[in-house]
């Protein structure tokens, strides 16, 4: 299984296909989020496992319990290896995913998004109201998603290492916020880079823009492999 997911984050689906092309007779892990699987529907899952790519598919579903299940259980009729729904929907609602990902056909992993990497402290505490620090919060949610029955996480780095001690192993992480320059943020707060994310216990890692952006996307793709498998 694939453990470096690239996020397809393009405008158009031939776009999505151009870049793809570099990639030809090799298998890669995909991320697939909102806005392409919302432009091209359920066939673009379809397409890109018929090219050999392995997909995680990032809906971060947040709804009610039922309405969450629901989605799930179609989710999981397509061939995906990850599929990720918001921890912030609650116990119920993340025992809902669960329920309809084992009633689908494929039945991808289910991670729970905590707190997204575009959220600092002054975004945390003054417009969502939520006391504490991000850490606190990524903690007490890990404690929740451990009670559901959810596969793992999605964090940035600087919590992965905590949802490992917390979970004492059970959870899965999964790191976006991959960066090689740390300099180059764009619009994300808490990154890090892939020899951080390995060191701090993260399972996959997810590489958009210094992948599909950089004018050599196949060697972009493979300088950032070597440096999160340490060779």
């Amino acid at each position: 299984m694939e453990t470096l997911y690239v996020a397809l984050d393009f405008k158009t689906e031939a776009e999505t296909f151009d870049f793809l092309k570099l990639f030809e007779g090799r298998q890669i892990g995909v991320k697939v989020g909102m806005s392409q699987f919302y432009m091209s529907g359920p066939s673009i899952i379809e397409r890109l496992c018929d090219m050999g790519h392995e997909v995680f598919l990032d809906l971060k579903c947040h709804d009610i319990p039922n309405t969450v299940y629901l989605a799930m259980l179609q989710l999981s009729q397509l061939p995906i290896e990850l599929v990720t729904i918001h921890a912030m929907g609650g116990k119920e609602m993340m025992r809902a995913a669960v329920k309809g990902v084992q009633e689908g056909k494929h039945q991808p992993k289910v991670l729970a998004i905590t707190q997204l990497t575009s959220t600092n402290q002054e975004m945390l505490n003054n417009q969502l109201q939520i006391p504490g620090t991000v850490a606190e919060s990524v903690e007490h949610l890990t404690r929740l998603a451990l009670d559901s029955g959810v596969d793992g996480l999605v964090s940035s780095v600087q919590e992965s290492k905590m949802i490992k001690e917390v979970s004492k192993g059970q959870l899965l992480s999964l790191t976006p916020g991959i960066r090689l320059n740390k300099n180059a943020h764009d619009d994300q707060e808490r990154i890090a880079s892939p020899e951080e994310a390995r060191a701090n216990g993260a399972d996959y890692i997810v590489v958009g823009r210094p992948i599909i952006q950089a004018d050599d996307p196949v060697r972009a793709y493979e300088e950032m492999k070597e440096h999160w498998e340490g060779k």
